[in-house]
């Protein structure tokens, strides 16, 4: 038994025991012993009913035992779950949005070994970007292979056979257009072990704006300007060709917010300091300043105006420090570049696959200068030209060149199924806004407490296959896949088997701190149920009735009263 030692919660339960114990002292000063005792009941049993007494729950009390072999949880074990105090539960468990509506319980539960799958994939994505698929497998597997297929059932890409617990391809999309791939797995012997569908949605790419400045006209510029312009960038750009002669390339429309300026070296070197505070000023507003550091020759210029401390490159160490990306795109540092341990206020922001640093930054206000130590980039465009885009990609990525999309759609559920709820998140519009998906009654977009950047609309898919939706104020039409019951079963069993953890821990940090309404607590590694104030209650009430009845007697019979 434990009795809460608070102040605020034992000074009711005391006050009603002092009080009862004077009552008795007094009626026994008179020697009416009979008041006494109902008196002192009285203030016992008030304080019993008023002080938070909590007694240790039966150690025999069974869990209740819930069945997930079929993947869902019955209608009958979901309604008793709530005025259970523990479960014993078999199977797999279920996913999320399952657990999520139930209450957290103690949980016992041991999966049964079995291979587990994860797929991870984008499901949408922009047109030029690579689209990269993962398997994992547990537990670890003597050899596999992982294949990506069109929906022709051609192979798009293979990972060979291997032993490693994770896999992985790549493709390019050639087309902006809404597919569903199949992926495969197959054992060492090419059998299949698995097979399902692989949705995406390849989309035409909101154009970059970008504006590049070049006192040096080189190859690598030019190839630049080709990669961009490849990816439908909106391009200003200006190359000086000599004293008096340059090259420009007027944007197709009004550069409205530039997402990058690129320069050479050169041309920073060549302005005047009034017109490299400028730079500095617009970078300050947010637009990151690129520089292709290839060509610098002006160290002490760089070092006043921008901090940046840079150090001849060694001839004797040229070809040691060419700087490798992967196997097939090698390219050589630039002549001055930072030290690898650059000094704040710059860092390095991106390294080789030998680890050596090929990129550095800064940050100035909202923006950012950031240095490409490297060169000769151009001389893969004709041997490579896949691998240059995807490198030219990565440090897109990594400069996080966006473009301008106000709102997005954002679907979180990673395998939707019929039946189980899935929701529908849109960044970019206000709560309330009304929802229109096919085949389904109108909705509307309400805030979630995890979302603060989103609002979200529940459903409940009633069939496989692509699920299209709309909304006022979104700039295109959204798309989430609805896969089959039997897709992928093993990727199911994970998801559930994740779900279910995390769940288990839910329970485990609510039975620390759940009030006296829940049926069970957990604290300290002890169950605890609260002693019911009821019966206590009614006690003192009889009492009270008790003493009033012989008041009322021993006034009409004082001589009664006087022997008792």
């Amino acid at each position: 038994m434990m009795i809460s030692t608070d102040l605020a919660s034992i000074a009711p339960p005391l006050a009603a025991v002092a009080t009862g114990v004077v009552s008795a002292a007094l009626y026994g000063r008179k020697k009416q012993w009979r008041n006494a005792a109902l008196a002192g009941v009285a203030g016992v049993t008030l304080a019993t009913a008023l002080a938070d007494i909590r007694l240790p729950a039966a150690a025999s009390a069974a869990p209740l035992s819930v069945s997930t072999e079929a993947g869902r949880i019955s209608d009958a074990d979901r309604q008793a779950i709530p005025n259970a105090a523990r479960l014993a539960l078999s199977g797999d468990g279920v996913r999320e949005a399952e657990w999520r509506d139930l209450p957290a319980r103690p949980l016992q539960w041991k999966p049964a070994a079995a291979d587990l799958l994860w797929l991870d994939f984008p499901r949408s994505m922009s047109l030029g970007r690579i689209f990269t698929l993962s398997a994992r497998r547990s537990p670890a597997q003597a050899g596999w292979r992982l294949q990506l297929l069109a929906e022709n059932k051609q192979v798009l890409a293979d990972s060979g056979v291997s032993s490693a617990a994770q896999l992985s391809v790549q493709w390019l999309p050639p087309v902006a257009e809404t597919m569903v791939l199949q992926a495969r797995l197959l054992d060492a012997n090419g059998k299949i072990i698995t097979q399902g569908p692989i949705p995406l949605q390849v989309k035409d790419p909101v154009p970059l704006q970008i504006q590049g400045r070049f006192d040096a006209p080189s190859f690598d510029a030019r190839t630049l300007n080709q990669l961009l312009s490849d990816g439908s960038a909106i391009l200003d750009w200006n190359v000086a060709l000599g004293k008096a002669i340059t090259r420009s390339e007027t944007a197709r429309e009004p550069l409205s917010a530039p997402n990058a300026m690129f320069v050479d070296a050169a041309y920073v070197e060549h302005l005047t300091p009034s017109a490299r505070a400028s730079l500095l000023a617009q970078t300050a507003q947010g637009v990151p300043l690129i520089v292709l550091g290839g060509n610098a020759a002006d160290a002490a210029a760089w070092q006043r105006d921008f901090g940046l401390a840079l150090h001849q490159q060694s001839p004797t160490t040229e070809k040691e420090d060419v700087r490798q990306f992967g196997a097939a795109l090698s390219m050589p540092p630039a002549g001055l570049n930072p030290a690898d341990n650059a000094a704040e206020p710059w860092s390095v922001l991106a390294r080789d696959s030998k680890k050596q640093p090929w990129m550095w930054q800064r940050s100035v206000g909202q923006g950012r200068v950031v240095w490409i130590g490297v060169a000769d980039w151009h001389k893969h465009a004709i041997s490579e030209p896949q691998q240059l885009t995807l490198w030219w990609q990565s440090a897109m990525d990594r400069i996080a060149l966006d473009s301008v999309q106000k709102t997005v759609w954002q679907m979180s559920n990673p395998m939707p199924v019929p039946g189980l709820r899935s929701e529908v998140c849109a960044q970019g519009v206000k709560a309330g806004t009304a929802l229109a998906v096919d085949g389904y009654a109108p909705m509307q977009l309400a805030a979630r407490v995890d979302k603060a950047d989103g609002v979200c609309a529940a459903l409940w898919p009633q069939k496989a296959g692509w699920l299209k939706f709309n909304a006022e104020g979104m700039a295109g039409q959204g798309a989430q896949y609805v896969y089959a019951a039997n897709d992928w079963p093993a990727w199911q069993r994970a998801l559930r088997r994740d779900a279910t953890a995390l769940y288990a821990a839910r329970s485990n940090a609510a039975g620390a701190v759940a009030s006296a309404a829940d049926v069970a607590r957990a604290g300290g590694g002890t169950t605890e149920r609260p002693l019911p104030g009821a019966p206590f209650g009614v006690l003192f009430a009889l009492c009270m009735l008790a003493l009033w009845y012989r008041e009322q007697s021993a006034q009409k019979s004082p001589a009664s009263e006087s022997q008792g």
